[in-house]
């Protein structure tokens, strides 16, 4: 069976390209095609070597720093791809990685880490963020966008299978394509956070903790917010990014408030190891933060939409492993922190780590291959063993 895998673009190694990595431990004779590849010497490991096959775009001026900007070429691009003579075609799609062109006798399976929001139902948003209300290049962005929404739910149709990465991305298929999705959920390197085999976990501080790129839709701020308002409680934030300054700002004058900036992976562990809970605001389509939390036996405090609700087992469950809160504002945070001070002595942290196995890399390859033979054209060739 000849097997073709195709990215959406390859600039660094995060969560999509921990996707990609584990499809290529499925199929390791698998050809691999993206729009176009600017990934670092430094984080190529995953590749093994393996060449990419990339589209027109790559050679376009500034693509190197600037692709993005081309993203109105990428649906033409990615159809220039000839995969005529692959059996099985795996996308893992964010934005056009499904617009691949397969034939009859051709199984297409798209994992779909989120139709494209910006063109969706976050459009109005991203106009707004991005001073494009109005004016001349508001309206020609609003009409490029359009013409993505178009393509997007047309090239959708042409998948032959689609796997969502939660039932909250699935749902959101549902509404953009009209289109039924099964949900795999992402592979999580669950063992990087689990206790040494044989070892004691060490004994939980005093500390809650939240760990996060500072972007706006992390919503650190509302966490910070919400620790100033408890003083007895002290919050130790790890992470960087753009919305830094803004943190910082928040967290002034409260000295139960740390933020240590970015950490080494040992520091991070650790802290979440040994954290009362990890606190989480967010609204993600999946949240692997939370997995790799549960698999250091710590619960987790959530804003409950998103993905959250795929991973948590919260009250009245059996077995706890966290709770919700149901409104992203510090008040909501302040309240569920409450609740899990007097929630937390049914929580063990034995629970949630046996919780986090379910989002293995191992579980999820597994997955994947149960997919693919599942829907085989008559005359497929099996699925690649382990």
């Amino acid at each position: 069976m000849r097997v073709a895998v195709v990215h959406e673009w390859l600039d660094s190694y995060a969560g999509s390209e921990r996707v990609v990595e584990q499809l290529l431990e499925i199929w390791p004779e698998a050809d691999l095609f993206a729009v176009c590849d600017f990934l670092p010497r430094s984080e190529r490991g995953f590749l093994r070597g393996r060449p990419v096959r990339t589209t027109f775009i790559q050679r376009l001026p500034f693509a190197r720093r600037h692709f993005r900007l081309y993203l109105p070429l990428m649906p033409l691009a990615i159809e220039q791809l000839d995969l005529s003579g692959y059996d099985l075609v795996v996308s893992s799609s964010h934005a056009v990685a499904k617009g691949v062109l397969t034939g009859p006798g051709q199984l297409h399976v798209s994992y779909v880490h989120s139709p494209m929001r910006y063109a969706w139902d976050l459009q109005h948003q991203y106009l707004r963020q991005s001073g494009m209300e109005r004016g001349a290049k508001g309206a020609l962005t609003r009409l490029l966008l359009h013409r993505l929404r178009m393509w997007d739910r047309s090239s959708a149709a042409g998948v032959d299978v689609l796997v969502a990465n939660s039932a909250y991305i699935a749902e959101r298929i549902r509404k953009a394509w009209r289109r039924e999705a099964l949900v795999v959920h992402p592979p999580v390197d669950v063992e990087a956070f689990e206790p040494p085999l044989g070892g004691e976990a060490p004994p939980r501080g005093d500390h809650y903790v939240v760990a996060s790129r500072m972007v706006p839709y992390k919503r650190v701020d509302l966490v910070v917010e919400a620790f100033r308002a408890m003083p007895g409680r002290r919050l130790l934030v790890l992470g960087d990014g753009p919305e830094l300054k803004r943190v910082t700002d928040a967290a002034a004058g409260a000295p139960n408030v740390e933020l240590r900036g970015r950490v080494r992976q040992a520091e991070l562990v650790e802290t979440v190891r040994t954290a009362r809970a990890f606190v989480f605001a967010a609204e993600e389509d999946f949240g692997i933060a939370m997995v790799e939390a549960q698999a250091c036996g710590t619960p987790v405090i959530a804003y409950g939409k998103g993905g959250a609700r795929d991973i948590l087992r919260a009250p009245p469950e059996d077995a706890p492993t966290g709770l919700f809160f149901a409104e992203q504002s510090a008040l909501a945070i302040v309240a569920a922190v409450e609740r899990f001070e007097a929630l937390s002595p049914a929580i063990a942290a034995a629970d949630c780590r046996a919780n986090a196995r379910r989002f293995t890399r191992e579980e999820f390859r597994d997955a994947m291959r149960r997919v693919v033979s599942e829907h085989m054209p008559p005359g497929g060739a099996p699925c690649a063993s382990r």
